[in-house]
């Protein structure tokens, strides 16, 4: 798909690693990417609430759709970041949020994109201690988060959650991949 702001190519990428903000927040602060969205893949439930995914009952996960410049940013350094920043040992969990709405996984949209996803994954089994649980699977219908799900860190980050879970997920971030961030004005 063609950005037609900057001329510039983009792809897309769609992953789940626990709460939604964390995933929206580091990458957002990654060069090369270009859009990030909360969003929910993977269930059965037509337009889901947030309140309905965080029930457990539609089978849909927390998720983030990024798009990219493959010219700036690849999408193995898209999925090293995500194998960095977040646990994808723990089966259907991040930390205490618990259930399959914050499941690791990775929904792909080309048969490159799950070559290049299972040859990062079994990379990345040897630098965890547990095993790599993280599901790879076909993009299904992506549901947009609703509006106060969007840009959450950057517009609270005092609240509780933010100040202690997605903030050092970011710090993580910057600390690690500082060559990948975005330069700022």
């Amino acid at each position: 798909m063609a950005n037609q702001n900057e001329g510039a190519r983009t792809e897309v990428a769609i992953l789940g690693g626990g709460c939604f903000w964390c995933l929206e927040a580091v990458y957002q602060q990654a060069r090369g990417v270009t859009r990030v969205e909360s969003g929910y893949m993977g269930g059965d439930t037509p337009h889901p609430t947030y309140e309905q995914v965080c029930g457990g009952a539609t089978g849909h996960a927390e998720v983030v759709r990024l798009e990219f410049d493959p010219a700036l940013i690849s999408y193995r350094d898209i999925l090293e970041i995500f194998f960095t920043i977040h646990d994808p040992t723990t089966l259907n969990r991040q930390g205490n949020d618990v259930g399959t709405q914050y499941r690791s996984v990775i929904f792909t949209t080309s048969a490159e994109q799950e070559a290049v996803a299972r040859k990062v994954m079994a990379e990345m089994a040897g630098v965890w201690d547990a095993p790599i649980v993280t599901h790879i699977e076909p993009a299904k219908t992506w549901y947009k988060a609703e509006s106060y799900h969007q840009d959450y860190f950057n517009q609270h980050p005092l609240q509780g959650y933010c100040a202690f879970v997605v903030a050092p997920k970011v710090a993580k971030f910057r600390k690690v991949f500082a060559n990948r961030l975005k330069e700022t004005a």
